[in-house]
């Protein structure tokens, strides 16, 4: 039995875009935040002498209750820290990333068609929360073959869904948009799932801008062609990109208003980007070029309610943290610093690569050029094994993926980076 406030979202989106609509999954279309419940009468009660709605602890004096023993710890109000915080974020921080999202994506154009950044519990939960409202079972997801291993729990065993996957990179050893192209295209006209990573887990590699353009052109085409598009685009490493040339925006300024059967979703965060890994902070973005503000707010709330029945809200104290530090004048130079150093590990890396000739015979390095990754591929020998004999007889660390060597700089001092591949070289030649 579909709840009215459901069936009432899924008419508006119906009404403003019929497209969007069908991409819906069952879920999806069942799910919305409630408006009439509990959460209704709280908001009526608020401000009265007695309010006995609120499902948190109050002091006599109507402070939030708290332990000292917590609270000691921490400078900020206690409203700030140990009450709930709103279901789809706290407004200040979502209107504070909004802005600041406008201002790192200056092809981004202010329009009723973006949406205001709903709250997550970091980039994971805003994938499969979004992922709940358009992923049915039986579904396929449209992506490179290099991507993200977690994709497969937030994804296919949560909602059963299966990835029809491409070679990432062509004979030139760029973006493979013609591979790309052919999966968008093939088949008949229906509904078609995407997910773009840049910069890319495990590859560290972002497209050019060359290559954005095309497959913005790409998507648009399979557009016109009668299919609807859901475009999630994982911003996990957004702004880390160290190379002239390569696309510094993120593809949701190309693709945000581009068509009306394209519904792109911008799942990003501070997580990496400002350094804040366990804050599990995150934010969902929509952009549709048809629809409007109705049509957003529906989404939100569709969004909300898939975030209230799984985790309330999020963490109130993080969002609170963060909001401090946007605040602060020394935000963007302390940004700026922790960029350098990782830029400087990605260059050391490059003259090691260029100066060791010795390692082509082992293995040899995936396109990089951005993020907190780059990946060897393994020549000779399996990649399980150089793993196991870097941990037993080297004292080193890295990720097997398949035949290739996934090498985390974003960890490595700068000092140590030159022993890494040399450890990797000698446990290559041991196999």
């Amino acid at each position: 039995m579909l709840d009215p406030e459901a069936a009432e979202l899924n008419e508006t989106i119906k009404r403003a875009n019929p497209y969007i609509y069908v991409m819906l999954s069952e879920r999806g279309k069942r799910i919305f935040f409630p408006t009439k419940g509990i959460l209704a009468q709280t908001a009526e009660a608020r401000g009265k002498a007695i309010n006995a709605t609120i499902g948190t602890a109050l002091e006599d004096c109507g402070k939030t209750m708290e332990l000292p023993s917590v609270g000691a710890q921490i400078s900020f109000e206690g409203d700030d820290i140990f009450s709930y915080a709103p279901n789809l974020g706290k407004p200040e921080i979502r209107k504070a990333w909004r802005k600041m999202m406008f201002r790192k994506n200056p092809g981004l154009k202010e329009g009723p068609g973006i949406s205001t950044p709903v709250v997550t519990a970091a980039l994971t939960h805003g994938l499969s929360a979004t992922g709940y409202l358009f992923i049915n079972r039986g579904d396929t997801i449209i992506t490179p073959n290099l991507f993200w291993e977690n994709y497969h729990l937030a994804f296919n065993y949560a909602f059963g869904s299966t990835f029809l996957t491409f070679p990432m990179f062509n004979d030139k050893g760029g973006f493979n948009t013609e591979a790309l192209r052919q999966k968008l295209l093939d088949g008949d006209p229906g509904k078609k799932i995407v997910i773009l990573n840049f910069p890319n887990n495990p590859t560290g590699y972002t497209i050019t801008e060359e290559e954005a353009a095309v497959t913005r052109d790409i998507i648009v085409e399979s557009a016109e062609k009668g299919n609807n598009l859901v475009v999630f685009i994982d911003d996990a490493y957004f702004g880390l990109v160290f190379e002239d040339g390569i696309l510094r925006e993120s593809m949701f300024a190309m693709l945000a208003t581009a068509h009306e059967r394209v519904l792109a979703v911008k799942v990003d965060g501070p997580t990496k980007e400002d350094y804040v890994w366990g804050m599990r902070v995150g934010f969902v973005t929509f952009g549709c070029k048809q629809g409007g503000q109705e049509f957003c707010r529906a989404m939100e709330s569709k969004l909300g309610g898939s975030i209230r029945g799984s985790i309330s809200s999020v963490s109130n104290i993080g969002q609170t943290m963060l909001l401090r530090a946007y605040e602060n004048e020394s935000y963007e130079q302390e940004k700026t610093e922790k960029f350098d150093i990782l830029r400087r590990r990605y260059r050391k890396i490059k003259e090691i690569l260029e100066s060791r000739k010795e390692y082509a015979e082992r293995f040899r390095p995936l396109p990089f050029n951005s993020g907190y990754f780059m990946c060897l591929e393994v020549i000779s020998g399996k990649a399980e094994e150089i793993r196991k004999i870097l941990l037993d007889r080297y004292d080193t660390g890295v990720i097997a993926l398949g035949n290739l060597l996934r090498v985390a700089f974003s960890s490595t001092p700068y000092e140590l980076l030159e022993k890494l591949f040399d450890n990797i070289y000698k446990a290559a030649c041991e196999v």
